[in-house]
């Protein structure tokens, strides 16, 4: 059982690296004063979702899933 907790240990260790990385990867979320004129909704703001920061907050929120479930394992003492 100890060599089960050290694999999973070793991937919750990976998995809040890569979200550390992918975090700082992102762009901010303000739009500041371009909002006021409308520059927020160009092509690019609306098809965000296939764009390249799109796949950023998807990966993002997959990782943030096996961080949570990764914890709660890892903090369950059964190992």
């Amino acid at each position: 059982m100890q060599v089960l907790r050290t694999i999973l240990l070793i991937i919750f260790i990976i998995i809040c690296i890569s979200m550390v990385i992918l975090v700082l990867m992102q762009e901010g979320k303000s739009a500041g004063l371009g909002a006021i004129s409308g520059a927020a909704e160009t092509y690019w703001g609306k098809n965000k979702g296939r764009s390249m920061e799109g796949a950023l907050v998807k990966i993002t929120k997959y990782l943030a899933v096996g961080f949570i479930v990764l914890a709660v394992i890892l903090n369950l003492n059964v190992f």
